[in-house]
C-alpha cells in the first residue's frame, strides 16, 4: 500500500505514505508513560488511507485517536494525546517540530502586526538571546491534553477567521514575562524575566485568560474585572452602557450596579412624567453587554447588583426564570442581590422586610454600604414615614423567592454589603464596596459616572493570578512566588492602556489586584484531609495566612521601592487595620490553628512604608486556567476524577492530578454530605483574603425527602454563610442525574468575565 499511496504535507509536498514514520511519531509521544498502548492508538484511529491524503489529517485522526483512550484506567493517554497535538501544533505554526529562535521569531510576528512593536523597541538581540537560551521548548511536553486543546483555542496568537497559529506555549510564556518587566533596569530585569518565566511555564503560578492571551499582542487592556457603578440619571445610564461596551470588546469581565435606579413609577422632573422603573433600563444594560464577541476568545457576559429591599424587588428577581413574557424578563444577565445583618435578621425573628425606592429614601442607599448603625437608623425611620411610598412583605416570603429563584437558574448571586465593608481593605466612610463583579469575588469601590468623560467617577478594574498550592511543596515557597506575581502585576497595571478615563484614575490611584490559588482539592487530597469532615480546616488556615502574610509583604517591598499607592490613605491597612483584625469571630470555634507569622512586624512597616497596591488576594473561579496548569478548578472539589467539558474541539477529558495513588483521597462533590464543611473552609480563606471569594452552594435533591432540597436548608445554608463571614455566593448547583464526570459549568459560565482565570 505505501508505494503506491502519496500523502500530501503542509508545505504541499508529496511523498509516499511511510506507516513507519507514523509509528515513530506515535512511540515518541508514549515515550516514558506508563499503561499507554502504541498499537492501541494505531488499531483506534482506524485510518482510512488515500491517495494524496493530507499528513494533517493523519495527525489530527492519531489525536483524537489518543484523546479517546483517556479513562479512569488509562489516565497517561491525557499525555500521549496532548505530545502529539503539541508536535501537530508546532509543524502548523513554524513548518517544522523544532520552534525558530525567539528574536527571528519575534521580528516575524512584529512585522505581521501580531506582536507589540515595544518587544523589539525595549530589548537588545543580546537579551533576546539569553531569554532564547533559558526558554525550555521541553516544557511544552508537561501539559495535558485538554490544556493543549485550551491553548489553541483561547491563547495562542492566531488568525481567528482562518485558524492559523503562530506560535507554541513556551513563547506565549516568554514574552508574557518580558513585556511585564520590561520598564525594570537593564541590570535586573533579566533575572526578573527568568524567574517569572519559570514560575508561569511550571504551572506555580497561573495567569488570568486576558494576560495569556492578551500580552505580547498590540492590544493592552489585561484586567480581568470591571466593575461600573450606575447612577440614577440617563446620562449616567448611557455612561454606563458605552463603558460596558468598551471593556466587553477588550475581554473584561462585567459587574454593573444598578441598585441606584428608582422604581417604577417615581416621579420625574417634579411630576411632569413618571419612571418606567429598572427593567428597560437593565434591558438596555443587557444589549450592550451583548453587543461584542470579544475577539472570539470568549463572549460578553455581566452580573447586575441590586439591593434586596429594592421596591421592584419582586419583579426583579425573577428576571431571569424561563416564565413570563420577553417583556418582563431579562435572561442573559446573571443577578447579584445584596444582603446585610438587618435583613438577616428580620428573617431570624419572622418579621418583615420594608421594600423602597432609592429615590425616595436620601441617605439609605449610601449608608446600606457606609455605616450599618446609620442605616438601621435610618430604615426604621422611614419605615415609620407613611408618606414614604414603601412595602411590606414577609421576610421569610422574600428570602424564599430569592432562594427559589437562586435554586431554578443556579445564576442569581448573593452579596453580604456589611461583610465586604466592615472587613475590607478599604474604609467604608471614604470608599465603600457596593458592587462586585462578574464572578463574585471582586470587591473593590466604585462612583458612577456622571457623564461618559467623567473623570471623577471610578470603574474599578482587578488584576489576577493564582497560585498553584498543587506544585509547592512548602509554604515557604509563596514568599518568592508573591514576591513575581505582585511585582509582575503591578507593573501591568501601568504597561496596560485604558479606553476610559475613570478607570485610569481609579487602576493607577488603587492599584488593585486579586491573586487566588487553584488545585485546592488536589492540595487536601495530597495532604490527607477532606471538605467535609474539619480535617481540612487548620491545614487550610495555615495555607492562607502564609499567602496573605507573604503576598502583603510583597507590596510592601514594593511600595518602599517605588512608593505607596496614592489612595493608601483610603485603606484599612493604613490604619495598620489587617484583615486578622475585622474576621467573623465565629471562625474561632471550629479552627484552632495559630498565626505562625510576624503580623505585628508586618503591621508596623504597612503604616510606617505604605502597601503598593489596595487590595492583593481574591479567589476566582479558574475553568480554563486550570486546566491549563493541569489543577483542579480553583477551591472547588471535583464532580468527577475525570472531567468532561464541551469545547469547539470535541470533548475534552481531564483526569484528576495523581488519580492513580490518590484516588482514595479525593472527595467528589456529589459525595459530600452538606454544604457545611465547605462553608467551613470559605468562611477561614475569608478571614484572610482581603477581596471576596466565588464560593458555590451546591445540591443533590436525592438525598432529600420527595428528591427536594428544603426551603429550610437553602435558607440554613444562606445564614451559615452570613454568620462565618463569607461576602458572597455564586452559583447554586444542583445535581440533576447527569453523568458526574461531566462538568456542568459550561464554556460561557463566567466566560464573559476574564475574571474567570
Amino acid at each position: 500500500m505505501s508505494e503506491q499511496l502519496f500523502v500530501k504535507k503542509r508545505n504541499g509536498l508529496k511523498e509516499k505514505l511511510d506507516l513507519e514514520k507514523i509509528h515513530q511519531v506515535i512511540t515518541w509521544a508514549a515515550k516514558n508513560l506508563d499503561n499507554v498502548s502504541v498499537s492501541q492508538v494505531e488499531m483506534k484511529s482506524q485510518i482510512q488511507f488515500f491517495d494524496d491524503i493530507n499528513t494533517a489529517t493523519i495527525h489530527e485522526t492519531l489525536i483524537k485517536s489518543a484523546a479517546d483512550l483517556i479513562s479512569e484506567e488509562t489516565p497517561n493517554y491525557q499525555y500521549l494525546a496532548a505530545r502529539l497535538a503539541i508536535f501537530h501544533l508546532r509543524k502548523r505554526a513554524f513548518g517544522q517540530f523544532e520552534p525558530p529562535h525567539l528574536y527571528d521569531h519575534v521580528v516575524a510576528l512584529t512585522e505581521a502586526e501580531r506582536y507589540d512593536r515595544h518587544l523589539l523597541e525595549d530589548y537588545t538581540k543580546e537579551e533576546f538571546e539569553h531569554m532564547n537560551s533559558v526558554m525550555d521548548h521541553t516544557r511544552d511536553l508537561n501539559f495535558s491534553y485538554a490544556a493543549v486543546k485550551q491553548l489553541e483555542g483561547k491563547y495562542l496568537v492566531q488568525n481567528r477567521v482562518t485558524g492559523e497559529i503562530f506560535e507554541s506555549p513556551q513563547f506565549l510564556y516568554m514574552l508574557v514575562a518580558a513585556c511585564l518587566f520590561s520598564k525594570y533596569p537593564q541590570e535586573t530585569r533579566m533575572d526578573y524575566i527568568t524567574r517569572f518565566y519559570d514560575a508561569i511555564s511550571t504551572f506555580k503560578i497561573s495567569l488570568p485568560t486576558p494576560i495569556m492571551a492578551g500580552v505580547r499582542t498590540p492590544t493592552r487592556q489585561f484586567s480581568s474585572c470591571v466593575l461600573i457603578e450606575c447612577g440614577d440619571s440617563l446620562d449616567s445610564i448611557n455612561a454606563t452602557a458605552s463603558s460596558i461596551v468598551k471593556y466587553v470588546s477588550q475581554r473584561a469581565g462585567i459587574g454593573i450596579n444598578a441598585g441606584r435606579i428608582r422604581a417604577e413609577g417615581s416621579t420625574i422632573r417634579s411630576g411632569e412624567a413618571y419612571h418606567t422603573g429598572c427593567i428597560p433600563f437593565y434591558k438596555y444594560f443587557q444589549t450592550a453587554v451583548k453587543s461584542c464577541s470579544q475577539g472570539g476568545v470568549r463572549g460578553g457576559a455581566a452580573t447586575l447588583f441590586y439591593p434586596l429591599w429594592h421596591l421592584e424587588v419582586e419583579s426583579l428577581l425573577v428576571l431571569k426564570n424561563n416564565r413570563g413574557v420577553e417583556e418582563n424578563r431579562v435572561r442573559h444577565l446573571d443577578y447579584g442581590v445584596q444582603f446585610n445583618k438587618l435583613m438577616y435578621t428580620r428573617l431570624i425573628k419572622d418579621e418583615h422586610i420594608t421594600l423602597f425606592s432609592p429615590s425616595d429614601v436620601p441617605g439609605l442607599y449610601e449608608a446600606f454600604f457606609a455605616d450599618q448603625t446609620e442605616f438601621e437608623t435610618l430604615y426604621v425611620k422611614y419605615e415609620q414615614d407613611t408618606s414614604i411610598r414603601q412595602r411590606k412583605i414577609k421576610a421569610s416570603e422574600l428570602f424564599g423567592l430569592f432562594a427559589q429563584e437562586r435554586a431554578s437558574t443556579g445564576r442569581i448571586y448573593l452579596q453580604n454589603v456589611d461583610h465586604c465593608n466592615t472587613h475590607s481593605p478599604f474604609d467604608p466612610k471614604v470608599a465603600p464596596v457596593r458592587q462586585s463583579n462578574l464572578c463574585l469575588e471582586i470587591a473593590l469601590p466604585t462612583k458612577p459616572l456622571d457623564h461618559v468623560h467623567d473623570e471623577e467617577g471610578e470603574i474599578a478594574l482587578c488584576t489576577l493570578s493564582a497560585f498553584n498550592l498543587g506544585a509547592i511543596s512548602d509554604l515557604s515557597e509563596l514568599e518568592e512566588l508573591a514576591h513575581l506575581t505582585v511585582r509582575a502585576l503591578d507593573n501591568l497595571l501601568s504597561y496596560q492602556d485604558y479606553p476610559i478615563p475613570a478607570a485610569e484614575n481609579a487602576s493607577i490611584s488603587r492599584r488593585t489586584l486579586g491573586v487566588g490559588v487553584i488545585n485546592f482539592a488536589y492540595y487536601l487530597a495530597k495532604n490527607g484531609v477532606r471538605y467535609s469532615d474539619g480535617s481540612a480546616n487548620n491545614l487550610t488556615h495555615k495555607t492562607f495566612e502564609a499567602i496573605q502574610y507573604y503576598l502583603l509583604k510583597a507590596s510592601n517591598i514594593l511600595a518602599q521601592e517605588q512608593g505607596a499607592c496614592p489612595k493608601f490613605n483610603e485603606t484599612t491597612y493604613a490604619k495598620g487595620i489587617l484583615p486578622i483584625d475585622t474576621y467573623k469571630k465565629d471562625l474561632d470555634s471550629i479552627v484552632s490553628e495559630p498565626l505562625h507569622l510576624d503580623w505585628e512586624t508586618l503591621r508596623k512597616s504597612i503604616v510606617e512604608h505604605g502597601l503598593r497596591n489596595s487590595t492583593l488576594s481574591a479567589l476566582m473561579p479558574s475553568e480554563t486556567s486550570s486546566q491549563i496548569s493541569n489543577a483542579t478548578n480553583g477551591i472547588e472539589p471535583p464532580r468527577g476524577f475525570i472531567s468532561v467539558k464541551a469545547s469547539k474541539d470535541g470533548i475534552l477529558k481531564q483526569v484528576v492530578p495523581e488519580f492513580e495513588s490518590l484516588r482514595f483521597n479525593y472527595e467528589l462533590l456529589w459525595n459530600i454530605p452538606s454544604n457545611r464543611g465547605y462553608l467551613q473552609l470559605v468562611g477561614i480563606m475569608q478571614k484572610f483574603v482581603d477581596q471576596a471569594i466565588s464560593a458555590n452552594t451546591n445540591y443533590d435533591p436525592t438525598k432529600f425527602e420527595s428528591n427536594k432540597v428544603p426551603m429550610k436548608q437553602l435558607l440554613s445554608d444562606l445564614l451559615l454563610a452570613y454568620k462565618l463571614g463569607v461576602k458572597t455566593l455564586y452559583y447554586h448547583n444542583t445535581r440533576d442525574g447527569a453523568e458526574d464526570a461531566q462538568q456542568d459549568l459550561k464554556e460561557e459560565d463566567c466566560a464573559g468575565g476574564a475574571c474567570k482565570i
